[in-house]
């Protein structure tokens, strides 16, 4: 792994939280039940997180293909809280809780663009993987940096009742 410099992303000032529009749920994600499937939900958050890391933190794709390392989910909490249809327009919000030197946790909201309803939540546990050893790697002082600074700008943010939730039965 090398100290590169940046391929991609920016170094601040970020919003709070990061924004990522222009997905729809496709045809092909919808099941038997008319509407989308709990395994597209997983994909259409890695599908934006992806755009939120390459954007904006710069270590998504261009970061794995020319740093040696690249981000590895290593534990995601998925909640459910309205369906999505086919055709539906969705936005992923992100926002940083957490970080070390190769780790960050973040918190994500799947919001529908037709009527801004909140239709899913992710909080994941995410860290810099070598490709070479396949362990985990302190990210560069540059990416270090980064997220310092989202994480510190989403520190702003007022609390989300969904973070840190517990699975379990609601009981009356």
């Amino acid at each position: 792994m090398t100290e590169e410099t940046p391929q991609s992303g920016h170094d601040g000032p970020y919003p709070a939280p990061v924004d990522v529009r222009g997905f729809t749920v496709r045809s092909d994600w919808i099941d038997y039940n008319g509407h989308m499937n709990v395994g597209y939900y997983g994909v259409a958050f890695d599908q934006a997180l992806d755009v939120m890391l390459e954007e904006h933190l710069g270590t998504g794709k261009t970061y794995a293909e020319t740093a040696g390392a690249g981000p590895y989910i290593l534990q995601s909490h998925v909640q459910f809280r309205r369906e999505l249809l086919e055709g539906e327009g969705f936005r992923v919000e992100f926002r940083l809780l957490d970080h070390d030197a190769k780790r960050l946790v973040y918190f994500a909201r799947m919001v529908s663009e037709r009527d801004d309803a909140l239709c899913a939540t992710q909080e994941a546990l995410l860290m810099n993987v070598s490709q070479e050893t396949g362990r985990g790697a302190p990210f560069p002082a540059w990416a270090q940096a980064r997220i310092a600074r989202m994480a510190a700008a989403h520190g702003a943010l007022p609390p989300d009742p969904a973070v840190g939730a517990a699975l379990a039965i609601r009981r009356a």
